[in-house]
C-alpha cells in the first residue's frame, strides 16, 4: 500500500489514493499508521477517492488516529489539493473543486506555494454543532465542568467546535480541559476545543485539541471557527482577514459573514512518499 507523508502547518496526515475502489482502512490500520513509534506516524489519515460530484476533481475522507470518522479537516483539505495537483488531476494553476464530507470546496492556488479553501459557511445553531442543552444560538455558552463554569462559543464548519478565550495561548489548560469538554453532556459527538488568544483584531494565537487525536501542530478548521466565534463576539474582524499562528505555523484566516463561506490559506508539504507492508 502506498502512501504519502504530507503536513499543513505541522498537521500531518497519511495520503492513501484509493480511487480505484479500496476500501477504507479499518479503525485497526489508522492506529497502526498513525502510531509515531510503531508506525509511519500521524494526526489523521486522509484517503483521496473518487468523487461523486460532477466538476469535482476528487473526494476526500478524514480518519482520526483511533479509526474515527471526521466530518473536515482544512490542512488535510491543503495537502488533499497539493497531492492532486502532484498526481496531475487538478491544474498546476487556477481554481478546482474537491469534495469533502462537509461537501464541495473551491480551491485555488495562493501564489506562495500554498492553497486557498472555500471551508463553507460557519454554523452556529446548537442542533447544528451539535449543542446539546441551549435551545437557541448565542455567541457564548456555559457548562459546569468538574464544578467549575466554562465558558465558550461553539460552532460547525463540518465538525464541532468549542472556542474558549485565553489571556495567554501558552499556560492554557489545553490538556485538561480539552479532553473533559469532550466527555462533557453538552457534545454528544464529542468535540474539538480551539483556546485562543486575542493579539489585535487582525492576529490571534491558537492551540486545539482535537477529538480522537489530542493536541496538533495546527487546526485548519480550529482556526476558521476561531474567527467566526470571536468575530460574532467582536473581538477580531474577520471581514478583513485574521493571521491566525498555531504552534505548527500561520494560517491566514478571511470571512464575510452571515452565510458566506470562510477562506483558509495556507501552506501544504509533502515529506515522504513510503509503501506500508
Amino acid at each position: 500500500m502506498r502512501f504519502s507523508k504530507m503536513h499543513g502547518a505541522g498537521n500531518d496526515f497519511v495520503v492513501l489514493d484509493l480511487r480505484g475502489g479500496q476500501p477504507a482502512p479499518s479503525p485497526a490500520l489508522c492506529a497502526r499508521l498513525a502510531d509515531r513509534h510503531l508506525g509511519v506516524g500521524c494526526d489523521q489519515i486522509l484517503t483521496i477517492e473518487a468523487p461523486a460530484v460532477e466538476d469535482t476533481v476528487a473526494a476526500y475522507r478524514i480518519w482520526n488516529a483511533d479509526g474515527s470518522a471526521s466530518g473536515q479537516c482544512g490542512n488535510g483539505a491543503r495537502c488533499v489539493a497539493a497531492w492532486l495537483v502532484r498526481d496531475g488531476a487538478a491544474p498546476q494553476a487556477g481554481a478546482f473543486h474537491i469534495e469533502s464530507p462537509a461537501g464541495r470546496h473551491a480551491v485555488r492556488h495562493d501564489g506562495q506555494g500554498g492553497f486557498g479553501i472555500d471551508m463553507g459557511a460557519p454554523r452556529f445553531a446548537p442542533g447544528e454543532v451539535p449543542l446539546a442543552g441551549f435551545a437557541f444560538e448565542q455567541d457564548s455558552y456555559a457548562v459546569e465542568i468538574e464544578g467549575n463554569l466554562l465558558q465558550f462559543g461553539a460552532v460547525s464548519m463540518g465538525n464541532p467546535h468549542a472556542v474558549i478565550e485565553v489571556a495567554n495561548v501558552d499556560m492554557a489548560p489545553v490538556a485538561k480541559v480539552g479532553p473533559r469538554l469532550q466527555a462533557s453532556a453538552a457534545f454528544p459527538a464529542s468535540v474539538n476545543v480551539g483556546f485562543a488568544q486575542v493579539l489585535h483584531p487582525g492576529h490571534i494565537r491558537l492551540r486545539v485539541y482535537e477529538r480522537g487525536v489530542g493536541e496538533t501542530l495546527a487546526c485548519g478548521s480550529g482556526a476558521c471557527a476561531a474567527v467566526a466565534v470571536l468575530a460574532r463576539q467582536g473581538r477580531v474582524q474577520a471581514q478583513a482577514g485574521v493571521h491566525v499562528d498555531l504552534p505548527g505555523g500561520r494560517l491566514h484566516i478571511r470571512w464575510p459573514g452571515g452565510t458566506a463561506g470562510i477562506d483558509m490559506c495556507g501552506p501544504a508539504a509533502f515529506v515522504f512518499e513510503g509503501e506500508w507492508s
